[in-house]
């Protein structure tokens, strides 16, 4: 019988699993930079609006982004600073393991 995953470990493998998405990804980092609409999102990132909303969806059901409403525009911000000190470990980790010749 499989034993069942910590709570911890569940929410980190979702975490994970969303970032595997090149277009989450992309989100996170322009987002550790200031808070963008999704209009802007797309802008920068060279997507459209819908692609970029659908993501926000996600990266919002997985507790990684947040938004207000101002002037009928929904202005997105990481929910935590962590998320941005987790992509950069990530990208150091990354960086190591292609300078690292096995």
């Amino acid at each position: 019988m499989k034993k069942k995953m910590l709570e911890t470990h569940y929410r980190a493998s979702r975490f994970c699993r969303v970032l595997g998405n090149p277009t989450a990804y992309q989100i996170l980092k322009e987002l550790t930079k200031s808070t963008r609409t999704p209009t802007q999102l797309a802008g920068e990132i060279g997507l459209s609006v819908k692609t970029i909303s659908d993501t926000l969806r996600h990266l919002r059901e997985v507790n990684l982004v947040r938004y207000t409403t101002k002037d009928r525009n929904k202005i997105y911000s990481l929910k935590d600073k962590l998320v941005s000190t987790a992509l950069l470990s990530i990208e150091k980790y990354v960086e190591r393991m292609r300078l690292t010749r096995w």
